[in-house]
């Protein structure tokens, strides 16, 4: 894998415009025959995870949650992107009212073809999945499940921000909301939509009206130890060709490992209401772990052990790379 990412570094030391117009509602485009775009740089997505979990957990209704929410729309506008602060008052499973915002950074707002990269940056507010029940009611800080998936976002932005060769507008969606599901110890019967609730009101409300990208992609934990990517199930239903896009782009930067050619779980998640309401083609990069007895996402997911020393640079590498070839792969 090194001499493979050294050999990339190398290759993409300028940037180069690729290829291929097809759209992701055909076959989704074959990837570029080459690497192309400008190296991700997997510490400076570290660091903006770390900088996320510095505010502690970003719980909604939270102090934390709202200095955060400050910062992400922040370093977006830093990088020259277009923000818009989606604010909207939802409702729990429990009737608790949730101050939420989703964030939509926009790169080239004027450009019609566009693609739209998303993630969440709330965090649960109970460890009910943690080993010892005593933590069930404590707050997960978040740093895979919430801050991974943005740091990658961020970093991809920054390196937006000087590049020139990209052919289609980019639009990066921070939902909120998330995570406030029903939790495992309450006596509340799970509907199905308890989660990504910030999601599900972007998807009726979209920031532009008649929002139309030519797909999504939604990156959930991209920072987990031994994380890898198995190709999930209502990703497969909605937008195949998206799914096969990607997979062929980790393959030719050799992060094949990271995304192996397999079928993985049924997830609800962000993405449901993006495909269900809003009728746009969008995928989920998340980690399945057959083998992990705590649970198929990790053994950190909704613990108290979710925290910046089990986030590997390697994982947000091989995401953030192929994220990059995706978005340098699409012609006008």
């Amino acid at each position: 894998m090194i001499k493979t990412l050294l050999a990339y570094i190398i290759i993409s030391a300028a940037l180069c415009a690729c290829g291929g117009k097809n759209k992701a509602n055909d076959t989704a485009g074959a990837s570029a025959a080459e690497p192309c775009g400008p190296v991700f740089n997997a510490d400076s997505a570290y660091s903006y995870c770390a900088a996320q979990c510095d505010f502690g957990p970003r719980v909604m209704n939270s102090e934390a949650h709202e200095r955060c929410g400050e910062w992400i729309a922040g370093r977006f506008e830093a990088y020259g992107m277009t923000v818009t602060r989606q604010k909207a008052v939802l409702r729990g499973y429990d009737g608790t009212q949730l101050k939420s915002t989703n964030i939509i950074a926009s790169h080239k707002p004027e450009r019609k073809e566009r693609v739209m990269i998303c993630a969440h940056w709330d965090t649960r507010p109970w460890a009910d999945n943690d080993p010892d029940s005593a933590n069930h009611r404590k707050p997960v800080l978040g740093a895979n499940d919430g801050a991974s998936g943005v740091a990658v976002m961020l970093e991809v932005a920054r390196l937006l921000s000087s590049a020139d060769s990209l052919s289609v507008g980019v639009d990066f969606v921070c939902f909120d909301a998330e995570d406030w599901g029903v939790p495992s110890w309450s006596d509340v019967r799970d509907d199905g939509n308890s989660f990504a609730l910030g999601a599900q009101y972007w998807a009726a409300n979209p920031h532009v009206k008649g929002y139309k990208p030519r797909f999504g992609v939604l990156l959930d934990m991209v920072g987990g130890q031994g994380a890898r990517f198995y190709r999930e199930a209502f990703s497969m239903q909605y937008a195949p060709g998206v799914v096969e896009k990607v997979w062929d782009a980790a393959e030719l930067l050799g992060f094949g490992s990271y995304f192996p050619v397999e079928n993985g779980g049924m997830i609800s998640d962000d993405h449901v209401p993006v495909n269900q309401i809003a009728g746009i083609p969008t995928i989920d990069i998340v980690p399945y772990y057959p083998e992990c007895e705590a649970s198929s996402f990790g053994p950190t997911w909704h613990t108290v052990h979710d925290d910046m020393s089990h986030i590997d640079r390697n994982t947000l590498q091989a995401v953030g790379q192929t994220v990059i070839q995706v978005l340098f792969s699409e012609g006008e």
